[in-house]
């Protein structure tokens, strides 16, 4: 129903910077919250940043004041900008949507996940 392709990962020095990308695609009607989590190895998946459909956004303590998240929503794609990237920033991030979509039986709602993508910042 919904389909989320990421990209902008890569291997980044300490203090560098990275832009991931989140395109979704669909029977999409609405998409409300779009949001960017990741899980670093051995440990649980944690919300990054969340932006509403409005443009609220909620980060991490984390990342405040280093990562901000935008969204297109003329392009249903969702941002995140990552500056002075820390190792403890390893990790793989996954874009997740909450949308509405069409289905022949009428609308529902999806909640989705992308693949991820990983992004190591080395010190």
């Amino acid at each position: 129903q919904v389909q989320l392709v990421e990209s902008g990962g890569g291997l980044v020095q300490a203090g560098g910077s990275l832009r991931l990308s989140c395109a979704a695609s669909g029977s999409i009607s609405r998409i409300n919250a779009m949001g960017w989590y990741r899980q670093a190895p051995e440990k649980q998946r944690e919300l990054v940043a969340v932006i509403s459909d409005g443009g609220m956004t909620n980060y991490a303590d984390s990342v405040k004041g280093r990562f901000t998240i935008s969204r297109d929503n003329a392009k249903n794609t969702v941002y995140l900008q990552m500056n002075s990237l820390k190792p403890e920033d390893t990790a793989v991030y996954y874009c997740n949507t909450d949308a509405v979509v069409l289905t022949p039986e009428g609308f529902s709602t999806s909640d989705t996940w992308g693949q991820g993508t990983l992004v190591t910042v080395s010190s």
